[in-house]
C-alpha cells in the first residue's frame, strides 16, 4: 500500500477525483486519467442494458472523445484487487505500455501502481 500523501500532487489529484466520481455517482468504480497537457478526465461506472464499461474505460473514452493524443496516468477507485487487463489495455491503447495506472481502494489509500503494459 501507498500512502496517498507520498503521491506526487499531480497524482493525488486524480486519485482524488477518482474517489469523488465514485462517492458522487453512487457507483463500483470511480476513475480519472491525465492528458499529455495536464488536463484530467472523471469517469464513473456505466452501466446500461445496451452499454456497459468500467471508470476507467469510461475515463479514457472522455479523454479519447476531447482530442487527447496520449496519457500522462491513470487512477482507478475500486474494490478490486487491481485494475484488469481490459482496463490497462484502455490505457495502453492510449497512453502506451508504460503508462501508470494507479489502483486505490475505497478509502483512496493506493494498493499499487501497475503500468498499462
Amino acid at each position: 500500500m501507498t500512502d496517498t500523501t507520498a503521491l506526487a500532487p499531480e497524482d493525488r489529484k486524480i486519485v482524488t477525483l477518482a474517489r469523488s466520481a465514485r462517492a458522487r455517482n453512487g457507483v463500483p468504480e470511480g476513475a480519472a486519467v491525465r492528458d499529455e497537457t495536464g488536463r484530467t478526465y472523471v469517469a464513473g461506472t456505466v452501466a446500461l442494458d445496451s452499454l456497459k464499461l468500467s471508470a476507467l474505460q469510461t475515463a479514457v473514452a472522455m479523454a479519447v472523445a476531447s482530442g487527447a493524443k496520449s496519457l500522462e496516468a491513470a487512477a482507478v477507485v475500486t474494490e478490486a484487487e487491481s485494475a484488469s487487463p481490459e482496463d490497462r489495455a484502455a490505457v495502453r491503447d492510449l497512453g502506451g505500455p508504460s503508462t501508470p495506472v494507479l489502483v486505490a481502494g475505497t478509502d483512496g489509500t493506493v494498493r499499487e501502481t501497475v503500468t498499462a503494459g
